[in-house]
């Protein structure tokens, strides 16, 4: 018999776990403080990246973030505050920035992220809607000898783990774009990867559970709980009261003060990112990084999306146009003749990615509520990773053995 489950995010991840549940028999009602269609969900970068196998907090970052932090269109920004939760995360991201600490979360990065690939492929050969999936793979491209010399102990490490990753020169870079002048020293090419339309596919899912009979709920923001020995026994919104069998927190960067109040401390901190399209025939074939800026560039249909920066400067919606204006003046050092013009602020989209401490996401069951599950923090890869959580989610609330193992991911580990 299927349990009533109460999902508290409506992003991607709250969505696809959504998706998962349906489809296994529950009843399932999913809340939202605001509507997560203009949320971090639908404007990213749309890329799903098996490559991505080193966590954010490795060596070298800490220093490098600190010289980013002194130039105003620099990828990666901190906004000066006093604020215990910030230096607690802080400290958390320097202890765990280590060799050791890549080291023990490669596998585990890996092992979720194929799983979560492999799941888009099954949506994507029998899908209930269409989300613009293609498997081209990523190029990261580099236009200096000290990024080549890092990419190229990257894809050393990848090929070491099982995932491919090819070398490339300038000319075989061009190559792979005939109708696009490409200006760099090299590249590292992920065959693996792909990439898709976020807004298509959040829109899609939506669409399909509530045909379903799946409550969406949004502007239902959650006040409190009402708990006791065994776990959270209702949940308590503006609007009602919610009694559940099970709760899944998914919600994105405010979840760690969702899970502060069950008594539980779960490093976050929202990470911002802009992007903007503009019309492009013809398009790129391949999606890129362009590493030295750290702006990511995406065909989608008859556009082009190009978004970056990692701004910590807590829950708010500021646009900052210098971050804007950095992303627009990268793409023309890389590919010359595509030339965007600075957009009206407008029409500039920003979402606020939930970010770990150690670059690992929160996946499992709160020891202290048996009967709450977390499924976040996956910083900049929650789409990536989005199918393959909803399915872990699905097998934690049915009791049984995950695909993959979750230690790496428990949510208790800074308790």
């Amino acid at each position: 018999m299927g349990k009533h489950v109460c999902i508290i995010g409506s992003g991607i991840i709250g969505l696809t776990a959504a998706y998962y549940l349906k489809r296994a028999g529950h009843q399932v009602t999913v809340l939202d403080q605001q509507s997560a269609a203009d949320g971090c969900s639908t404007g990213n970068a749309g890329m799903i990246v098996p490559s991505h196998i080193i966590p954010l907090a490795a060596p070298g970052m800490v220093a490098q973030f600190v010289r980013w932090m002194f130039d105003s269109k620099s990828p990666f920004y901190v906004r000066p505050r006093m604020n215990m939760e910030l230096l607690q995360w802080g400290y958390q991201f320097y202890r765990h920035a280590t060799r050791q600490h890549v080291s023990q979360s490669i596998p585990a990065l890996k092992a979720i992220s194929l799983y979560s690939k492999a799941a888009y492929q099954e949506l994507q050969q029998a899908p209930p809607f269409d989300f613009g999936y293609h498997e081209r793979g990523l190029l990261m491209l580099y236009q200096t000898a000290a990024t080549e010399h890092e990419e190229t102990e990257t894809a050393a490490v990848a090929n070491q783990h099982g995932v491919a990753a090819e070398i490339l020169s300038a000319t075989a870079v061009q190559a792979m774009e005939p109708n696009h002048q490409v200006k760099v020293r090299g590249g590292v090419y992920f065959p693996g990867d792909a990439h898709l339309n976020p807004a298509m596919l959040w829109q899609g899912l939506y669409e399909w559970l509530t045909k379903q009979q799946v409550n969406i709920r949004q502007d239902a923001a959650v006040r409190s709980f009402e708990t006791d020995n065994k776990g959270v026994k209702a949940i308590i919104t503006d609007q009602d009261d919610i009694r559940p069998d099970e709760v899944v927190i998914a919600a994105g960067a405010w979840t760690g003060a969702i899970v502060r109040g069950l008594g539980v401390p779960l490093p976050m901190q929202a990470g911002k990112g802009y992007s903007f399209m503009m019309s492009m025939q013809p398009n790129l074939n391949v999606p890129s990084l362009l590493l030295e800026s750290r702006v990511a560039v995406t065909p989608m249909g008859e556009s082009l999306r190009m978004g970056g920066t990692m701004e910590i400067a807590g829950v708010n919606h500021t646009i900052n146009m210098k971050r804007v204006q950095g992303i627009v003046e990268a793409v023309p050092r890389y590919y010359p003749d595509i030339r965007p013009a600075l957009p009206d602020v407008k029409t500039v989209w920003h979402g606020l990615r939930p970010c770990s401490p150690d670059g690992l996401p929160y996946v499992g069951r709160l020891n202290r509520c048996h009967n709450v599950t977390v499924a976040a923090g996956h910083g900049m890869m929650g789409l990536s990773l989005a199918p393959g959580t909803g399915k872990l989610v699905t097998s934690i609330i049915q009791e049984e053995t995950p695909a993959i193992d979750l230690q790496p991911f428990n949510p208790n580990r800074y308790a």
